[in-house]
């Protein structure tokens, strides 16, 4: 993998894992998303005038996508509301790579030099022993780790979708602009109608955070567009989720959740899946 792409998907892993760690710290983890989900839409809008649109082969993947992200947010809220930050985020994250890695291949027909293939199994292994650092999930903590590898299995999808669809766009940016509006405006509508006036005051004192984890959304995933764009899709799959080191840090630091040696010792099998991955 190049090393300009390698740099823009790990510089969005760590974007990635500080949005979701202040989506997680809104208590309403719905009403969090939304107000993310205004912020770049807004952004994104004046883009829609000044970028060319994507081409027409590139739309029904547009659509798709975008109505996968919608599914991928609820979800996530849904996640983050049943369990805790440093178990959901890795096994959302960390059910990805393996599917992206067989998808690609069947539909797209990518193939990865064995090293790099090597270099995605070994991520996946990391992110699993990140996962059950902790021990077997219980009875308790079942609906939490559906809910994630549900959002995972989302996440894998909507992947696949972009990797093509941006292919075919004839520019990334305006893919991508057309992407968050469509789904942002679709999340924020389906909120304000939930809550209805009582949206502001559940986000009362939290708005600069979700204004923060709005710009970091975009800027995330506009590069993760990008590198699929010059990328095989698996290998910018596995890169990307290197964010669940950070989420782990984040955790660990910020929600005082315990980073022990077996997160020390899975976060070393993704830094040498990386290190692969890039050879």
């Amino acid at each position: 993998m190049p090393g300009a792409v390698a740099g823009a998907v790990l510089l969005a892993a760590v974007l990635h894992a500080a949005w979701n760690a202040l989506a997680h710290h809104i208590p309403d983890k719905l009403a969090a998303l939304a107000l993310m989900s205004v912020v770049y839409t807004a952004l994104c809008l004046p883009l829609l005038v000044l970028l060319p649109a994507p081409a027409p082969a590139a739309r029904p993947y547009l659509v798709a996508s975008a109505a996968l992200q919608v599914g991928y947010l609820l979800l996530l809220a849904l996640a983050y509301r049943l369990g805790e930050f440093s178990q959901v985020y890795p096994l959302a994250r960390g059910t990805a790579p393996l599917v992206v890695a067989v998808a690609a291949a069947v539909l797209v027909g990518e193939r990865l030099p064995p090293a790099h293939l090597a270099g995605v199994l070994v991520v996946s292994a990391g992110l699993a022993t990140l996962v059950l650092s902790g021990g077997v999930p219980g009875r308790r903590e079942l609906p939490a780790v559906l809910a994630a590898v549900a959002t995972g299995l989302t996440i894998a999808t909507y992947t696949v979708v972009d990797g093509v669809g941006v292919r075919r766009s004839g520019g990334v940016a305006g893919y991508a602009a057309w992407l968050f509006v469509l789904q942002g405006s679709v999340v924020a509508g389906y909120a304000a109608v939930r809550y209805g006036r009582a949206l502001l005051p559940v986000l009362h004192g939290y708005w600069l955070r979700g204004a923060a984890g709005g710009v970091l959304a975009l800027a995330a995933y506009g590069l993760v567009l990008w590198a699929q764009s010059r990328g095989a899709l698996a290998a910018v799959a596995a890169l990307r989720e290197t964010s669940v080191i950070v989420g782990a840090g984040i955790g660990a630091v910020a929600f005082r959740e315990r980073f022990g040696p077996p997160r020390v010792a899975a976060a070393g099998l993704v830094a040498l899946g990386v290190l692969l991955i890039n050879r």
